[in-house]
């Protein structure tokens, strides 16, 4: 493997961004992981550390794991970050809700 390709095996997605539309459809991308998620919650582990979304009614629309896109629908409520001091927090309270 020279080194042109040993790039682009180890390139990472480090852009991330979210994309709302009417309250309806949300587009983010670097997402890292879907962790958990349900019709009122979904928390994703981001390259900006994890995103909680609530709403009413939210679907995983598409998932794109190798680009790092997520759309979700559903009536959007809130989204919020979780700094990283309470990440592990957030993910083990979250995975226990979930199991």
């Amino acid at each position: 493997m020279n080194y042109y390709e040993r790039e682009n095996v180890t390139r990472v997605q480090k852009d991330h961004y979210l994309k709302i539309n009417n309250r309806k459809e949300l587009e983010i991308s670097g997402v890292k992981e879907v962790d958990s998620f349900d019709n009122e919650e979904f928390l994703l582990e981001t390259v900006m550390g994890y995103l909680v979304v609530r709403g009413q009614n939210l679907q995983l629309k598409n998932l794109d794991v190798g680009d790092g896109l997520v759309s979700i629908k559903g009536k959007i409520y809130e989204l919020s970050y979780v700094d990283e001091q309470h990440q592990e927090k957030a993910k083990g309270f979250f995975s226990k809700l979930f199991k």
